[in-house]
């Protein structure tokens, strides 16, 4: 069975800038979900909200724009702007776990109200030009609070559920809660994609050897670690000897696409080290080369470091990551 692979939506990570760079150096991708916009009151949406989803920013691979929002008429509206601009699917995010998220009940936050779920669902699908997707979690607190909402997703023409196997108080910590995620798959009347912890090759297939009514499958910290991942699933074995000097070109296009577009040199430094929170899993001398890029405060000094490290030190890393929780 042919599989499909999404990139996740990561916050701060996977926008415009990142995926046009991963696909002129990667392949493997068949779509990505964009990082959430929320909605604002007002008629008017601002420029700003939706410049990193405008088209001619994003010209590397098929997107569909996730947006955050509890709020009906908001949804509606940005939903509505998105169609005008070429996107036929949106996304709708019931799966963000951080507290100032949830804690407003958007996200993982709506999950113990599937009512509101529902309600939601009736106003704003009638009303919208898209197909609707949505990405979730099992629940806020509890993972048998998926089993309430599952029957409010049935009865409305959704595209597909993209389910997380964890709940939003575990963040991504902990062991995804694969038995759940088993249940929802006999539950659901919709196509499910599996996102979660898919690491390596091996990941994948003890995965999809576990699900193999599953075809669709979202790729998130995986990517962001080694982004060869999806080309490595695809032809099912490694079949790149120079990975080091690949994921080198990567990150000099990264190092230079942001430069272009971020306040100066101390946004870049930050946007970097923060890739480098994953990159730095896919060498043996890992938690070295992450440490000294994270006390950089020049960004002379870190091209001098990083570009050192992949000369003179950087090692491949022979074991696949099975547990990327353990460093964060």
């Amino acid at each position: 069975m042919m599989c499909k692979l999404y990139l996740a939506p990561i916050r701060g990570f996977t926008d415009a800038v990142y995926r046009n760079t991963f696909s002129e150096h990667f392949s493997g991708i068949d779509i990505a979900v964009a990082p959430f916009v929320t909605t604002h009151q007002g008629k008017r949406i601002r420029p700003a909200l939706i410049r990193g989803l405008l088209p001619e920013n994003n010209t590397g691979m098929p997107l569909i724009p996730q947006i955050l929002s509890k709020d009906p008429e908001g949804f509606i509206r940005l939903a509505t702007r998105l169609y005008d601009l070429g996107y036929g699917t949106v996304n709708w995010n019931l799966g963000c776990p951080f507290p100032m998220v949830a804690n407003k009940q958007r996200g993982s936050g709506l999950l113990p109200y599937p009512d509101k779920i529902d309600s939601f669902l009736e106003t704003v699908l009638p009303a919208i030009p898209n197909i609707l997707s949505v990405k979730t979690r099992l629940g806020r607190r509890h993972g048998d609070e998926i089993f309430r909402v599952m029957p409010v997703f049935n009865r409305h023409p959704l595209k597909e559920i993209i389910i997380h196997p964890r709940v939003g108080i575990q963040m991504y910590e902990g062991k995804p809660d694969l038995e759940t995620f088993e249940a929802c798959l006999g539950l659901s009347a919709h196509p499910v994609v599996y996102n979660g912890d898919i690491s390596s090759l091996d990941s994948f297939q003890g995965l999809s050897l576990r699900f193999p009514e599953v075809s669709r499958w979202m790729l998130g910290r995986g990517v962001l670690i080694n982004p060869l991942l999806p080309e490595i699933i695809r032809n099912g074995q490694d079949i790149f000897p120079h990975k080091i000097e690949i994921i080198r070109q990567f990150h000099d296009a990264l190092f230079q696409e942001y430069g272009k577009i971020l306040c100066g040199p101390s946004h870049l430094l930050e946007r970097m080290k923060g890739f480098w929170k994953y990159f730095s899993l896919a060498f043996e001398q890992g938690r070295k080369i992450r440490k000294k890029v994270h006390k950089t405060k020049k960004t002379d000094h870190y091209t001098q470091i990083v570009s050192h490290f992949f000369e003179n030190e950087a090692l491949w890393a022979d074991v696949p990551v099975s547990d990327i929780n353990e460093w964060f």
